[in-house]
Parts: C-alpha cells; sequence; structure tokens
C-alpha cells in the first residue's frame, strides 16, 4: 500500500510529530506485521525518530542544529537556505520501521517526526506499507 500525506508546516524550523498519521495509514492497509518505509521527498525537510515525552527534547535538536549549521553563515548557494539542505542531509529522507500489531514498532519515548528547516511550506511524506 502507498499513501501520500499532506502536511504544512507553521515556521521556518520545526519537528512535527506525524506519529499518529502513519498509525492511521498502516491501520487502513490491513497489514499486521510487516515494515513501513517513510520517504520525504524535498531537500529541505527530513525525517527521523526521536523521544515524543519531553517537547524540550525537539527544541533542544532545532536549537543545537541552528548553532551548529547557522542560517547565515557566507554559504555559496544563492538561495539562501543552504543551512536547510545540510540539515537534512544529516537528518535524512527516509526511514524504515516495523510493523507490529498493525501499527509502527517504537520504543516507550519514541515518536516520528516530520522535520521542516526551510518553512513554512506545504509539504508531502510518502508511506509505502509492506506486508510480512
Amino acid at each position: 500500500m502507498f499513501e501520500t500525506v499532506n502536511l504544512r508546516s507553521s515556521r521556518r524550523i520545526e519537528m512535527i510529530d506525524v506519529t499518529e498519521q502513519v498509525n492511521e495509514i498502516i491501520n487502513k492497509s490491513t497489514v499486521k506485521s510487516g515494515t513501513c518505509v517513510i520517504h520525504v521527498p524535498h531537500t529541505t525537510a527530513a525525517i527521523t525518530v526521536n523521544e515524543n515525552a519531553d517537547i524540550d527534547t525537539t527544541h533542544d535538536i532545532i536549537n543545537k542544529t541552528s548553532r551548529l549549521i547557522p542560517h547565515d553563515d557566507n554559504y555559496a548557494h544563492l538561495e539562501g537556505n543552504s543551512d536547510a539542505h545540510i540539515k537534512t542531509s544529516l537528518f535524512g529522507p527516509s526511514v524504515t520501521l516495523i510493523v507490529h500489531n498493525s501499527r509502527l514498532l517504537l520504543g516507550t519515548w519514541q515518536s516520528l517526526f516530520f522535520c521542516e528547516f526551510d518553512g513554512p511550506r506545504a509539504r508531502k511524506i510518502f508511506i509505502k506499507v509492506i506486508k510480512d
């Protein structure tokens, strides 16, 4: 099964929890056991798994990556978003996760986050659910 999730970011840099949206797609697919590939088809956005229990974790990730890779740093790329391209390359465009009991198999404190690095924008996430 293949689905596209459309979302809109609201800030230049943010991490949006998309776990439940992906779980709804998996549940709709009727796949009880398998894998799920989540792919972000953008060069200035990414996908990652990280802690969901404390919102300060995502704030810390955003703050630290912004200090390490600042928006204004004398980049050669003319569009003014080189920092977003670099952050996207570090986080990555895709994750593959296990599906168990019709849900993503994640740890107690884990969620799936869409990472926006050049928003606000309309974005897409591609979801492929593969049965065992």
